[in-house]
């Protein structure tokens, strides 16, 4: 082992990390930093203080991280209609560079030689919270206890934390079968009976959405408006990024929309079931693609398009603090001065239909094209025939050869 002094520990108070903080300061005979991060989980994060305090530490960081994670994070990726096979809203993935992020800064404000996670050595977050903080502080020393002890189960974990005296907060009621992990964008379950994939999610397991079956008989318009690609006003209210998120989770979940039962590929090999809710992210993607659909050229649309499964992996798979991700939010970003506009969302029972775009400023919609109608000469209809023909010129000359 290396000698550590001082670790950074991201720690929730729950029982993986408060087992993890006693196991350092065991194993490794340092001195603990402890990191809570708000970043729209719902969950009050506040009574982490306590719990890191009586287990005698004296440097605690609790930090409300809302409106960064949204501002900083969620949107630049939404400018980027950023989705993983097809489906994925990368909800979990998004949220693990803003916390590498705040352990090196912490571990440098605290002259920690190392930082700590409760990653599994099974999942993604392991490799996000890693590439992250190697990238923000190539010296650091990253401390993984799961790919060390052996408190390989639950029940092995609660035994280390009754022997220790740690105090483990059991929630009144029916304990959850899944795993899950929150944050403002979405969400998560893993584990239970998800585990086989031909098992149909349990009604009680989703926490933010009603079932579209059971959601109102009438649906719900809300009107957006985009400014450089970025929702800032519903309804004609001006909401901060956080508000946004807070916002649009409320009134899509209530509607039924967000859910996702998905089978995806990690990063490590293996394939993975989970099951998401993401109201909010799943407005946001086909209102921000409706404006793009008024305001972008057709060739940098489809090059975005192009790009984006790459753009997406990077984020899936821990990179984005790479130069090749910060390159592509650089191409991405000025794409986004002209996305300027209006977008009504109509929401019903589960659906998200787009019944409304538009941009005063930016549209490249031309009515006076694009019409059924007398056109009065905008738009020559004989120019046509030679386009055609000029593009048909080596499928027609194949085809000669071909019949000889």
């Amino acid at each position: 082992m290396a000698e550590i002094n001082k670790v950074v520990l991201a720690y929730s108070g729950g029982l993986d990390t408060s087992v993890i903080l006693r196991w350092l300061q065991e194993e490794y005979s340092c001195e603990v930093v402890t990191f809570t991060a708000d970043i729209g989980q719902g969950e009050e994060v506040e009574p982490a203080r306590a719990k890191a305090q009586a287990a005698g530490i004296k440097e605690i960081y609790i930090d409300d991280l809302r409106e960064d994670f949204a501002r900083e994070y969620i949107f630049p990726m939404f400018r980027a209609n950023a989705i993983y096979e097809g489906e994925y809203l990368l909800g979990t993935s998004i949220a693990r560079p803003l916390i590498a992020k705040r352990l090196i800064e912490i571990a440098n404000e605290t002259g920690a030689e190392a930082i700590s996670h409760g990653a599994t050595g099974k999942g993604n977050d392991q490799v996000r919270f890693e590439l992250g903080a190697y990238a923000l502080r190539p010296d650091i020393h990253v401390i993984a206890p799961w790919r060390e002890w052996d408190l390989n189960s639950r029940q092995k974990l609660l035994a280390y934390a009754d022997k220790h005296g740690i105090p483990i907060e059991m929630k009144k009621g029916k304990a959850s079968p899944y795993s899950m992990d929150a944050n403002s964008l979405h969400i998560s379950y893993e584990g239970g009976i998800l585990e086989d994939p031909w098992a149909e999610p349990e009604e009680d397991m989703w926490r933010w959405s009603v079932s579209p079956e059971n959601a109102p008989d009438t649906p719900t318009y809300i009107e957006l408006s985009f400014q450089q690609g970025d929702i800032t006003e519903i309804d004609g209210v001006a909401h901060t990024p956080a508000e946004v998120m807070d916002k649009l989770n409320s009134v899509a979940g209530a509607n039924g929309v967000g859910r996702l039962d998905i089978v995806e590929n990690r990063y490590v090999g293996m394939k993975s079931r989970g099951c998401y809710e993401t109201p909010a992210g799943t407005v946001m993607l086909r209102a921000h693609r409706a404006i793009e659909s008024i305001t972008l050229d057709r060739e940098v649309a489809h090059l975005k398009d192009e790009l984006m499964p790459r753009y997406a992996s990077l984020i899936y798979n821990g990179y984005w603090w790479s130069p090749e991700r910060e390159m592509l939010q650089h191409m991405i970003d000025a794409s986004q001065v002209s996305v300027n506009g209006k977008v009504r969302v109509k929401l019903y029972k589960g659906n998200v239909d787009i019944v409304g775009r538009d941009s005063a400023t930016n549209s490249l919609f031309d009515e006076a094209i694009a019409t059924f109608e007398e056109d009065e000469g905008a738009y020559n209809q004989k120019d046509a025939e030679g386009f055609i023909k000029l593009n048909a010129l080596r499928m027609r000359i194949a085809a000669t050869k071909k019949s000889g």
